[in-house]
């Protein structure tokens, strides 16, 4: 371990980007640039994959497991073929950006090779939540997808599997499958479309596709209206993966290697890290856990197998890889022998399962590994901002990247952050209205996110998450409350019990909150063994005990009413997908969450003194 009095050791990890430029207007906005031009880009992705072929045709693309636990690996000579003869089918179809290709299933090897194919011939896809065709009860946001997209081709790996949407949803629709078409349903088999010849139209139709061109259109999550289609072009992903490059110069040193469950219906796992791997002729190990119980294992096992050299995940899933690392040095061993680079997004990462990670890699490897995390979304393809420095604390975002310019606005108490470059989207598909409100005057996306500086003395250092401008609300008082630094105090106070946060008192006198616990942990401090009922471990005397201790010092640590928690419900009904409560990462949205639980944010307030946790009592209840 490294000694206290010492400044930790990382493995060394150079940045690209160094400065940042700030210019200061008059009416108080400011622009803010990296002292680096954003250097020539491919003009479209098909460039990056035909490269590699070339160049390393036998290297392996992308790899899964297949039935007998073997992985299964396509390399870049087999996955330009592939592109080519998927294509051609496409193209014989009709397929275009009117008439694109659905996706409904998860990351597999398919789904892989039918966006390459789609990415080289210029057909946009669309890879949607599964969770809309699987977990959702009335299938509103599926069919508000298709009615938005009118697809010429929908494909789901397992056709019985997703029978009950497709039948209730997709009609005439041609439907492609991998295997098992829905009963009474006609379908393609996918390994009939990849055998189709290539002709020369393959390379005509590569040949005409270039930076504006649509390459896929990503949903956005839905959380207080229905899902809007943003436009992802090949300018767009391939100017944004070359900020990366520049920004994390190791991506060029050795290709890299990734093990990731990321859906790649978000931005996130498709756009940034499956890009991240094409642009850079690395290898994409398919990971199909999740951070569930049940899945953790399945990650844990691949992890034991394959020493990725960058690792991304949300913080969940950080934080179940830090105990099991913890408990097993050997899966650390492997998993920190070439790792470069770590990073979370998606939501804060708690600075004690930082600080553990930290931990175990000293013990492993006798040396931190970095920790990265920035700022971005669905209409910036996704990266806009990174961490460009060693050492840093939960909450840092970082500095703009090459060839984005970042737009301060003061909006309240607030500050608005807006992007204007090239990886930022040029609107919603088929939505006007909406495209329009997204800009501003001199054509800087709005993007709703709140930024300060970490330090105004020193601009290099970039700036930290102030939540969303949206979110904020005024107690009774007329005091703002500052949701994001609230509930990420609120998250590091509750760690490891608590999961995430929705803070309430919208012109209540005082905040209120209610907490999404973190169930196997809950669990697992309740001690009442696997039978107990959900309700009977989160009323369960230690795990009352813990959430009230949390709520008195939260009470002692406010300094006024803004950031003084003064009552709390657990809440035993998980957030609903439906609803838009969360998104399939496990993303929160405070407004829906408030909007569908008026009834208990009530309660919170109005209810029989039973029904809170006070600072004053030691009564604790969960309601459903």
């Amino acid at each position: 371990m490294t000694p206290a009095s010492s400044s930790p050791r990382y493995r060394a990890l150079a940045f690209g980007i160094n400065g940042v430029h700030v210019e200061a207007r008059e009416d108080g906005v400011q622009q803010v640039r990296t002292r680096q031009d954003l250097q020539a880009y491919p003009e479209r992705l098909g460039d990056r994959l035909r490269h590699w072929a070339a160049v390393a045709p036998e290297r392996s693309y992308m790899a899964r497991r297949g039935a007998d636990g073997a992985w299964r690996h396509i390399t870049y000579r087999e996955a330009l073929d592939s592109a080519r003869r998927i294509g051609q089918g496409l193209l014989a179809r009709g397929l275009s950006a009117q008439r694109p290709l659905l996706i409904l299933s998860d990351n597999d090897l398919e789904h892989a090779m039918l966006a390459l194919a789609c990415l080289y011939v210029g057909v946009p896809f669309a890879a949607i939540s599964p969770a809309y065709s699987l977990l959702s009860k009335d299938y509103d946001k599926l069919r508000h997808v298709l009615k938005v997209l009118t697809p010429g081709m929908v494909f789901a790996a397992d056709g019985e599997q997703y029978g009950a949407a497709i039948r209730a949803c997709v009609a005439d629709t041609e439907l492609l499958v991998t295997s098992t078409p829905p009963a009474g349903r006609s379908a393609t088999l996918y390994a009939d479309l990849a055998a189709t010849p290539a002709t020369g139209a393959v390379e005509q139709a590569f040949a005409g596709t270039g930076p504006d061109t649509i390459a896929k259109f990503l949903f956005t999550s839905g959380s207080t209206r229905m899902p809007k289609a943003v436009i992802n072009t090949q300018r767009m992903l391939c100017s944004n993966l070359q900020m990366m490059l520049q920004t994390w110069p190791f991506l060029a040193e050795e290709p890299p290697v990734l093990v990731d469950w990321l859906p790649w219906n978000h931005t996130f796992g498709g756009n940034h890290n499956v890009g991240m791997v094409l642009y850079n002729g690395g290898t994409m190990y398919i990971d199909d856990g999740r951070p569930t119980p049940q899945g953790m294992e399945t990650t844990l096992r691949n992890l034991r197998e394959i020493a990725p050299t960058v690792y991304f995940n949300v913080p969940k899933g950080w934080e179940d890889l830090a105990y099991a690392l913890q408990a097993d040095p050997g899966l650390g061993a492997t998993f920190h022998s070439r790792l470069r680079m770590q990073f979370y997004a998606a939501a804060a990462l708690p600075q004690a399962i930082w600080d553990k990670l930290h931990a175990v890699a000293e013990r492993d490897c006798g040396e931190r590994i970095v920790m990265n995390c920035g700022l971005g979304m669905t209409e910036t393809a996704p990266s806009a901002m990174f961490v460009v420095q060693e050492q840093a604390r939960a909450g840092q975002i970082g500095v703009p990247l090459p060839g984005i310019t970042v737009k301060l606005v003061p909006n309240g108490d607030k500050t608005e952050v807006r992007y204007r470059g090239p990886n930022v989207t040029p609107g919603y598909w088929r939505d006007a209205e909406q495209t329009a409100a997204a800009f501003d005057e001199e054509g800087f996306f709005c993007s709703g996110d709140a930024v300060k500086w970490y330090d105004p003395e020193r601009p290099e250092l970039g700036f930290v998450f102030d939540g969303r401008v949206a979110e904020d609300f005024k107690l009774f008082t007329g005091t703002w409350v500052s949701v994001g630094p609230l509930r990420g105090r609120i998250v590091q106070e509750g760690a490891p019990y608590l999961q995430d946060v929705v803070i309430a008192g919208h012109d209540r006198k005082e905040i209120g909150i209610l907490i999404l616990p973190n169930r196997p942990q809950c669990r697992r401090l309740a001690a009442l063994g696997p039978e107990a009922s959900e309700q009977a471990v989160l009323e369960s005397a230690p795990v009352r005990a813990f959430f009230q201790d949390m709520l008195q010092r939260l009470y002692q640590q406010g300094t006024g009413s803004a950031s003084r928690v003064a009552r709390a419900l657990i809440l035993l009904e998980p957030p609903s997908i439906d609803k838009g409560e969360i998104t399939d990462k496990g993303s929160i949205n405070q407004r829906a969450v408030l909007n569908h639980r008026a009834a208990l944010v009530h309660l919170l307030y109005e209810g029989a003194d039973a029904a809170v946790m006070l600072p004053q009592t030691d009564i604790a209840r969960t309601l459903a």
